[in-house]
Formats: C-alpha cells, sequence, structure tokens
C-alpha cells in the first residue's frame, strides 16, 4: 500500500513563497506520475503541477511561470516551489500519484493573505 504525505503548507503574506514537498512509502517502484491538485472551498479540485516519471511536466494555467515542481533526491518524492503567491491560491493542496492505481495524500491547507 503507497502512502503519500505533504508537508510545507502553512500561511504566507501575498507576493511570498512556499515550498511543498510530498514523499511516497511503501513501494520500490518508481512513480507513473505525480502531481499536486488543489481544492478551494466551494470549488473543484483542481490540477496545479504534473510531472511524468519521463520528466515531463505539466502546469495550470492559472500557475505558470509562478509555480515549479520537480523531482526530489529521495526515490518518489516531488516538490512543488510557489513564488508570487496569490490570495486566489488559498486551498487545500494534494499530493497525486499514479503506479499501477491512484494514490492521494491527506492534503496540507496553503493560506495566502492579501
Amino acid at each position: 500500500q503507497v502512502r503519500l504525505v505533504e508537508s510545507g503548507g502553512g500561511l504566507v503574506q501575498s507576493g511570498g513563497s512556499l515550498r511543498l514537498s510530498c514523499a511516497a512509502s511503501g513501494t520500490f517502484l518508481n512513480f507513473n506520475t505525480m502531481a499536486w491538485y488543489r481544492q478551494a472551498t466551494g470549488k473543484q479540485r483542481e490540477l496545479v503541477a504534473a510531472l511524468t516519471g519521463g520528466g515531463t511536466t505539466n502546469y495550470a494555467d492559472s500557475v505558470k511561470g509562478r509555480f515549479a515542481i520537480s523531482r526530489g533526491n529521495a526515490r518518489n518524492t516531488v516538490h512543488l516551489q510557489m513564488n508570487d503567491l496569490k490570495s486566489e491560491d488559498t486551498a487545500v493542496y494534494y499530493c497525486y500519484g499514479r503506479w499501477s492505481i491512484d494514490y492521494w495524500g491527506q492534503g496540507t491547507q496553503v493560506t495566502v493573505s492579501s
């Protein structure tokens, strides 16, 4: 059973930066895809950024140029560097991982104050 654990959320002022991390345990297989989704209050969960095992990245238009997803040094870890944060980035951020099936983390709150 794969387990995803997020860290790095918190409260930041508008224009500030945060770095989220996600570590997967319970497998020695490399991921097919790892990604970050977010869900703001009253809204649907949306893709923020994705990274394939081959290194391809994909970003939501709203975060392009501000956020960057990267592979961590440890196996099956990813980071999300978030710069120039805006109030509309406030949400619970979820780590997603795909091996043979999909897995989700518990989520970490990111709050951007204006």
